[in-house]
């Protein structure tokens, strides 16, 4: 067995975060948070996607190495996290990547690991998952997307429900109130993400990550109607934050995207866009 808890590969430009504590859930440790943290800030394939080895996804902090431990967080992890401002390190390189991140849900995602399935664009789920917010159980309180990308997903009203109780729900349960898009069984859970994944590689990279971004500039404007979706006026076209049905093509100059699909690896978004995203995550 590997000693990295994170494991990563890549084929076809999709690369495959893999967290590797399967004795112990997939639950995360300081170490852990540093290798996610780097697998996603590092990676240079068009999609991303995100499992967990063995029967879990991933159950959160481990309550040993850090709940239950009276020693304070190494100092490279509190460095990384003073720079993110407060936020989990690893939550900041996922909330502003702009690949698009594919959560392939094996098996409980509760506490965090619910937190990291949420960060994805799309959640794929086995019929063995099962998800849960238990931060209040414990006396805490979730991390950023607990607090905004649950209820964009299933309604203020459910979100409260679920953070305020911390109940566990299971994955036809997640389906039906828009938390994940479909369930599989868990013999096709991997197979199916990776076949959106390829879908999505395929398409000229450029595009893919526009539309991500105007994705995210939607939602502020739709939660705060008086902001501007900032760089991303920039980036594309200045009515796109308003007219987000416009075609696909008046997004870039002609012939510009068109000259990126044969690119092998996706391009990095301009400070602009990277500024749209960091307004954003920052009001959720």
């Amino acid at each position: 067995m590997s000693d990295e808890v994170v494991l990563y590969e890549e084929s076809e430009n999709v690369g495959v975060v893999t967290l590797n504590r399967p004795e112990a859930m997939n639950s995360l440790t300081y170490q852990s948070y540093l290798e996610l943290e780097d697998r996603v800030r590092e990676c240079s394939a068009r999609v991303l996607v995100i499992t967990g080895q063995g029967r879990a996804f991933c159950a959160g902090d481990d309550v040993k190495h850090i709940l239950g431990s009276s020693q304070p967080a190494p100092p490279e992890f509190a460095e990384r996290a003073r720079r993110s401002g407060g936020l989990t390190p690893a939550a900041d390189a996922l909330l502003h990547t702009n690949i698009p991140v594919i959560a392939a849900v094996n098996g409980p995602a509760v506490g965090w690991g619910m937190e990291l399935a949420l960060m994805a664009d799309i959640r794929v789920a086995s019929e063995n998952a099962k998800f849960g917010e238990l931060f209040v159980i414990r006396g805490l309180c979730c991390d950023a997307p607990g607090l905004g990308r649950l209820a964009q997903l299933v309604g203020r009203e459910r979100a409260a429900e679920l953070l305020f109780t911390g109940e566990v729900i299971d994955a036809e349960t997640a389906r039906s109130i828009g938390l994940v898009s479909r369930v599989v069984p868990q013999e096709d859970l991997m197979a199916t993400a990776l076949d959106i994944a390829r879908r999505i590689a395929s398409n000229p990279p450029l595009a893919v990550q526009a539309l991500k971004a105007a994705e995210e500039a939607q939602v502020l404007a739709r939660r705060e109607p008086g902001i501007q979706a900032v760089g991303v006026r920039q980036h594309a076209e200045p009515r796109l934050a308003r007219d987000g049905d416009r075609p696909v093509r008046r997004l870039f100059p002609a012939g510009e995207d068109a000259q990126q699909g044969g690119l092998p690896r996706a391009v990095r978004p301009d400070q602009a866009v990277t500024a749209a995203r960091v307004e954003l995550h920052r009001r959720l």
